[in-house]
């Protein structure tokens, strides 16, 4: 066992971090996580609910209704990482030798359609300011890293360091444009305002961009409630430095800064689950900052938006019934709830058994119907990235249950999990609604229903010196591994994620 020093100890207490928890992970660096157990992919009727026309008009009832009695909605927004990836490529031509882009590159896409950004006006400003041109004009005389690099870098527009929240995405017929931050507003005020307009929405954020982001919303929520006739509840959360990972040498053993310090780092959006835990609300929507869609493009995630969440208290509503039902037992309610297990939370209890007793069955059952709940918007695969949904076996072995994963999580050496994510038909928009309430009202602790036998080790590098990172399991995956499940298809035109800069090119964005 790794021996820790004194000033090791003082730099854990002031993280929050107690000694046993580095431990573990200095063990996790050693064993490694273990892979999950595939039964098979997710598929409609098979994992995923398929939704008809009915079910959406219930749905679409049970969340007007929810809204009109005052029900207690937020939309959590996982917005703290800053956009560098959007801008790789960019990033590749101002550093590199070549004074053009070549033919058919990211960069020239960009540049010939330079007039398309939402975020042209601010790029002729700063081209005027920095150089006194124009970017075409620019262009035309061979200046092309320039212009690219008043976008992304730090005397231009900076936006290749700041949040995906805080860049311009869409621009309107007024000539008004919209960050990704002010189109979850809007998307808040058209899905998630209860009685009496109030939309709640929570963002995740960095400190260092904390400032820019109250800055922001000082100026824009009062033209979104002006807008769309609202009032905006808005709260802020970094991740807990509590949450940080240790980072490990190749052997293995902690890994320290030329002071001799360990060190540390964020554990990934897994560790968000600590945030979520902090949030007072009942039904909790979740969705990444990037998946936005300019006010046109929007009634599809209105719809499914609702949808949604219609199906999330449709469902909570057939468990407590469920669970009141098994509190006084008969062999007709355990089926009737084993029934409901299988058919709607696509659920298999292996350890349940006919040897076991009335009571003993009946406790297994409610167990599943005590803790949180989430309903997840899945889109059929045609190419794009992401997480995908399967039914899965849990750590434990007690259960085979609908899961989102990574590859990461899946053993590929195996031809058997090769061909079945070749058979996958879906995939994880990061789309879901999530019920964090008890039956008497309290709160879940989410911590709780975390997989930690779940995450992944990844090899980075500092100051030349490789180390290997610890990722936490992801807030969907496996922090979210022991919640009851519901999955659902929802159509492409939800999910239009802007990954690289010139994703800001495709029709949902223009």
């Amino acid at each position: 066992m790794t021996k820790l020093n004194n000033a090791d100890l003082e730099q854990l207490k002031a993280k929050g971090i107690d000694e046993s928890v580095v431990e573990g992970q200095l063990e996790r660096f050693r064993t490694g996580f273990p892979y999950l157990k595939i039964d098979s992919p997710s598929s409609m009727g098979a994992g995923i609910t398929p939704m008809d026309e009915d079910l959406a008009k219930a749905c679409l009832s049970r969340w007007s209704g929810y809204l009109n009695d005052g029900g207690d909605v937020l939309k959590f927004v996982p917005a703290s990482g800053a956009a560098s990836r959007m801008f790789k490529a960019l990033f590749e031509f101002v550093n590199g030798e070549a004074a053009v882009p070549a033919e058919g590159s990211a960069v020239a896409a960009l540049l010939d359609r330079i007039k398309d950004f939402a975020f042209y006006s601010e790029l002729c400003g700063t081209t005027e300011r920095l150089y006194n041109a124009t970017p075409e004009e620019l262009i035309a005389s061979g200046r092309a890293k320039e212009v690219v690099g008043a976008i992304i870098l730090s005397d231009g527009m900076n936006y290749g360091q700041l949040p995906k929240a805080l860049l311009t995405f869409h621009k309107y017929e007024d000539g008004s444009v919209r960050t990704a931050l002010e189109e979850q507003l809007a998307e808040g005020a058209q899905t998630a305002a209860s009685q009496g307009g109030l939309v709640k929405l929570h963002f995740t954020v960095s400190s260092n961009h904390r400032k820019l982001f109250e800055e922001k919303l000082k100026e824009a929520v009062p033209a979104m409630e002006k807008k769309f006739g609202v009032k905006y509840e808005i709260s802020l959360s970094e991740q807990k430095p509590s949450t940080d990972t240790l980072a490990a040498t190749k052997d293995n053993e902690p890994f320290r800064d030329s002071d001799g310090k360990l060190v540390f780092r964020p554990g990934g959006h897994g560790a968000l689950i600590e945030n979520l835990n902090d949030i007072d609300s009942e039904v909790v929507f979740i969705k990444n900052i990037d998946n936005v869609v300019a006010d046109t493009h929007r009634p599809d995630t209105i719809h499914y938006k609702k949808v949604i969440g219609g199906l999330l208290l449709l469902v909570h509503d057939r468990m407590e019934e469920l669970r009141e039902k098994l509190a006084d037992p008969t062999e007709e309610n355990v089926e009737e709830a084993i029934s409901f297990v299988e058919s709607i939370l696509c659920t298999r209890l292996t350890q349940l058994s006919s040897e076991m007793s009335l009571a003993e069955r009946a406790a297994v059952l409610r167990g599943i119907f005590d803790r949180p709940l989430r309903v997840c918007g899945m889109v059929r695969n045609e190419g794009e990235p992401g997480g995908g949904p399967y039914n899965s076996y849990s750590s434990d072995g007690t259960m085979i249950a609908p899961q989102i994963l990574e590859s990461t999580q899946i053993d590929m050496s195996k031809a058997e999990n090769v061909e079945m994510m070749k058979k996958a038909t879906h995939f994880n928009p990061v789309d879901l609604v999530c019920y964090l309430r008890k039956p008497d009202g309290s709160r879940y602790n989410l911590p709780d229903y975390v997989d930690h036998n779940t995450g992944f080790i990844s090899e980075k590098s500092l100051g030349g010196r490789e180390l290997r990172a610890l990722e936490l399991p992801g807030l969907w995956n496996g922090a979210m591994s022991n919640w009851s499940t519901v999955f659902v298809e929802v159509p492409a035109t939800t999910f239009n994620p802007v990954k690289t800069v010139n994703d800001l090119l495709r029709p949902a964005h223009q």
